[in-house]
């Protein structure tokens, strides 16, 4: 797209137009959105069309559309983090990567829909209605991007960003048929982000292509001086590494298969057909030169454990600012309570049941008496994750496993049963809790769903994820005659 923008051969008006055409005819079933612009999106598109017919410098990506999760604050755009309890506020200021993309010359669409403060796999916890998955309107996008995946995969946008703290890029994009990847921790801004767990919390790339992600990868991240968790080191060539991938030759690539994530031993609760697809995925990557082995990281049993220690207690902390004073919500303030019963007030009518249900479990970690036998406890697990990871990557260049046990679930069916939502994230959560790079692939289907394979690699090494992903695409693609996306149409009216 960006290619026949710059050609001439389209305008970014055109652009923007179609992806709002099919926004105003398909969100009404989708509910990818929470909140579009259109007026401002075709100005800011005509605007880019004006300079380009100027010869002035563009941006990079200049005229491309894109869509951003609704806890990416922007500057003056609803943004609610799909919570009640900051229903009608506009920020009055933009998150980095916000400026960064508008500086590289993109479009912006609209603010999608998401579980309610990026709590959940299935946005159903979102305070303003459930978002649904494109390839079956009956089923979950996943979560917690689920707008963001439900948009590209509908193709109400051509990509967008999404935020991930224990796999909200990476299983919505699986269960979708799209690509995401979360960054290594720290290597792109948090400056803007809504925070839910602030050691976990990571934004990235949401894309129907491996080599699209990279591209916006590259200009979301770097160093942020604004960012105090971000890391001064610059990115190494990711478009090229994609590229370099979709060649086809990964020669010398050692890939190790995580025992603990689907392998012998461990395929409890994993759909046959994830673990068939899994299979022909790593022969796949066999057969283009990889060196092939399995690998065991015994303390990935623990992380799903861990998680739901350390990202509710993160929560209770960072929640603790909405009391319905400064910004958001306010109930009961009429003169009659004073500030504690505004504040229960507030909260008891803006947070909704999961992030209540956070809260609670996050303070009973923390309190007095207890946050050494559970929250320190979840940091030791985290600390064995970390230092199994490191001894892996001394063998292997790369992990791999499914994204997720399952392909995408009903809609409903699994609201009452909380574990067995938190286990979406099963393979998820190691490279989560060790903050390293990851990427969901499209590994074929199962059941007539998309099913992702995970690409994990060391700190910094993102360049690596989206080489052997670009390989494992570009084979599939060549293998089936097109893209996996492409028979979404065909899966919908089957729908």
């Amino acid at each position: 797209m960006s290619r026949r923008l710059t050609a001439g051969e389209v305008s970014a008006a055109e652009v923007t137009r179609a992806h709002l055409d099919r926004i105003a005819a398909e969100d009404g079933a989708l509910g990818a959105y929470l909140h579009v612009d259109a007026d401002a999106a075709l100005a800011a598109a005509t605007a880019v069309d004006e300079s380009r017919a100027a010869g002035a410098e563009l941006g990079p990506l200049a005229g491309v559309p894109v869509a951003l999760k609704d806890l990416v604050v922007t500057e003056g755009v609803p943004t609610t983090s799909g919570s009640k309890i900051l229903e009608g506020w506009r920020p009055p200021y933009s998150a980095t990567i916000a400026t960064r993309l508008a500086e590289a010359g993109t479009v912006l669409l609209g603010k999608t829909n998401m579980d309610e403060f990026a709590m959940g796999s299935s946005t159903e916890n979102s305070a303003y209605g459930v978002s649904r998955n494109p390839w079956d309107h009956d089923r979950i996008p996943g979560g917690s991007s689920g707008g963001s995946s439900s948009a590209v995969a509908g193709h109400l946008a051509p990509w967008a960003i999404g935020t991930d703290t224990g796999g909200s890029i990476r299983q919505p994009a699986a269960v979708t048929g799209l690509v995401g990847h979360k960054p290594t921790y720290g290597s792109v801004s948090r400056y803007g982000l809504i925070a839910f767990s602030s050691s976990l919390d990571q934004a990235g790339p949401m894309a129907r292509t491996v080599l699209d992600a990279a591209l916006m990868h590259e200009v979301i991240g770097g160093h942020d001086p604004r960012d105090s968790t971000s890391i001064d080191s610059p990115l190494f060539g990711l478009a090229d590494a994609a590229r370099a991938g979709a060649a086809g030759d990964l020669s010398g690539v050692r890939v190790g298969v995580v025992r603990e994530l689907g392998g012998d031993g461990h395929t409890d609760g994993y759909d046959p057909g994830v673990l068939a697809r899994t299979r022909e995925a790593v022969e796949l990557l066999a057969s283009l030169g990889a060196e092939v082995t399995e690998v065991s990281c015994p303390s990935f049993d623990l992380a799903l454990a861990a998680y739901y220690l350390i990202a509710p207690s993160e929560a209770s902390s960072n929640l603790a600012r909405y009391e319905g004073v400064r910004f958001g919500l306010r109930a009961g303030d009429d003169g009659s309570r004073d500030l504690d019963d505004v504040m229960a007030l507030t909260r008891e009518q803006g947070f909704g049941p999961e992030v209540k249900r956070r809260i609670i479990l996050g303070t009973y970690a923390l309190s007095s008496g207890y946050y050494e036998a559970y929250y320190g406890q979840a940091q030791k697990v985290r600390s064995l994750i970390a230092g199994e990871f490191a001894a892996a990557f001394a063998g292997v260049d790369v992990l791999v496993s499914p994204t997720s046990p399952t392909v995408a679930w009903p809609l409903g069916a699994r609201v009452e049963d909380p574990i067995s939502m938190y286990a979406a994230d099963l393979c998820t959560l190691p490279a989560s809790l060790a903050g390293l790079p990851a990427i969901s692939v499209p590994s074929g289907l199962s059941e007539g769903l998309p099913v992702g394979l995970q690409v994990m690699a060391p700190a910094l090494a993102d360049d690596r994820c989206y080489r052997v992903a670009a390989a494992l695409e570009a084979a599939q693609d060549a293998a089936r005659g097109h893209r996996l996306l492409d028979e979404l149409p065909a899966a919908g009216s089957a729908a």
